[in-house]
């Protein structure tokens, strides 16, 4: 089942429209090829294992999903129940409707909305709340687009998780390819990472939540996080 609810926060920072705009159909469907067997074993140095267990380990009943990509996670994640409730949240309509696609034999629905401005769903109404391979892709540094992690701990409820991952640039472990394409990526508007450490997202991490685990894996830090329960 899906339902569709169109709404677009106004005004959308330019920077946050061009980032999206990337994901159009044709790179949606070469984006699982390109980033779970391309650059995230070999450029950051991040087996796609650590997100696989990550969605095992933390994705509930009732979930949201914020930044869909093509819902790839989604998709090979052992969720707890048979018929897992499944929310998309993305800017980009696009991806919304090609993850949707992909998990038509679950009930979604469809959010366009912003990471960056309250989400346009119920407070503390969900089991989990995931953010992954998102925050590198939003403007500004980790103390700025760090708010996403505040919308996301307002959604999730009590003692519930939000999780993800985020490629960073300081204060982690990046290849001499990896520092090369990370700069490419960076310069077409793709990422916006280079102002990115681990130090700042433990802080919003900890500002967020009432306690979380951080790990880092090649160039990529992990992470799930909690509200008081």
């Amino acid at each position: 089942m899906s339902i569709d609810q169109v709404r677009r926060p106004e005004p959308v920072d330019q920077d946050v429209l061009d980032g999206q705009s990337a994901y159009h159909r044709r790179a949606l469907t070469f984006y699982d090829l390109v980033v779970f067997r391309g650059s995230a074993p070999l450029f950051w140095r991040c087996s796609p294992r650590n997100f696989h267990r990550m969605y095992a380990t933390c994705a509930g009943a009732k979930h949201l999903e914020v930044g869909v990509g093509t819902g790839y996670l989604l998709d090979h994640c052992p969720f707890p129940t048979a018929d897992p409730d499944i929310t998309l949240v993305d800017l980009n309509a696009t991806a919304l409707a090609f993850t949707a696609r992909r998990l038509k034999r679950y009930r979604v629905t469809q959010v366009q909305g912003n990471a960056l401005e309250p989400l346009p769903v119920p407070d503390a109404s969900y089991d989990s709340v995931a953010l992954s391979f998102l925050l590198h892709c939003i403007p500004g540094s980790l103390r700025e687009k760090g708010v996403a992690l505040r919308h996301a701990a307002r959604a999730v409820k009590p003692g519930g998780y939000v999780f993800g991952s985020t490629v960073l640039s300081q204060g982690v472990p990046v290849t001499r390819a990896g520092r090369s394409l990370m700069d490419k990526l960076n310069a077409k508007g793709v990422f916006h990472n280079q102002e990115d450490s681990l130090e700042d997202l433990r802080d919003q991490l900890t500002q967020h939540f009432t306690d979380h685990d951080l790990v880092v894996r090649g160039s990529v830090g992990l992470w799930r996080a909690r509200t008081a329960g």
